[in-house]
């Protein structure tokens, strides 16, 4: 069952936090206390079920917010993006300009300036981990900066609202990482992870230990860019629409 992260609002409709992980959600809601809901889980079925009841409750946008794949080649772990549009299975949606431009503003007058980009976020159905096909959907989707497979299904629940819209990312695994099986082996379909069926890859085949080392690598680096950038949108109100 999918899960929400707690939250108390100051009683205005809260931003309501589209991601795929436990981890990502606790970040996105922050201590619970500015108005930002999170809702979160791997499978397609449950986010979206945890997101419509969160905005029946009622909410004033919708941000997709967490890690992402990188596609841009020049681009490490820890960069941050800011998307102009989600390129995804339903078509290409545009992000709140107005929204995407405050956050985007924000970050950059921040220390975390260096690694802020602005672009195309890709969108997919299924995990992309190998190095070859994250190239060739930079290509085809016209050099999308990074990939994810939550925000697809936040635009088109925002869309189907009326509701703002905007991304913010953390690239974790880059553009020429292939992922090892051992890096996926515990996600648990509401977005938790099992540390058991990990260790039963492991052993099946040890040689990933090396990839699964530098995936944990990646992973610190996009989590506390991820922490930084939470931080300050929410200190500077760019977290949430006008």
């Amino acid at each position: 069952m999918a899960a929400v992260a707690s939250m108390q609002s100051r009683g205005a409709l809260p931003v309501i936090a589209v991601t795929g992980m436990a981890f990502e959600a606790s970040i996105a809601a922050g201590k619970g206390r500015d108005g930002v809901e999170a809702v979160y889980a791997a499978r397609a079925d449950l986010l979206e079920r945890a997101l419509t009841a969160a905005l029946d409750r009622g909410a004033s946008g919708v941000i997709s917010f967490g890690t992402a794949g990188g596609l841009g080649p020049d681009l490490e772990p820890g960069t941050l993006v800011i998307a102009e549009a989600v390129d995804g299975p339903f078509g290409r949606v545009e992000c709140d300009p107005a929204w995407s431009e405050r956050m985007a503003a924000a970050l950059l007058a921040s220390p975390l300036a260096a690694q802020t980009r602005r672009g195309v976020e890709a969108a997919v159905a299924a995990p992309l981990t190998g190095a070859a096909d994250k190239a060739a959907l930079h290509q085809s989707s016209g050099g999308a900066l990074a990939v994810d497979m939550e925000s697809h299904l936040a635009a088109a629940a925002a869309a189907a609202r009326g509701l703002p819209f905007a991304v913010c990312r953390a690239v974790v695994d880059p553009a020429w990482r292939s992922l090892p099986k051992a890096a996926m082996a515990g996600l648990r379909d509401d977005g938790s992870t099992a540390v058991l069926p990990i260790l039963r890859e492991l052993a099946r085949d040890p040689r990933q230990l090396g990839g699964l080392l530098r995936v944990a690598a990646d992973a610190g680096a996009a989590r506390k860019a991820l922490t930084g950038a939470r931080r300050v949108l929410g200190a500077s109100g760019a977290l949430f629409p006008r």
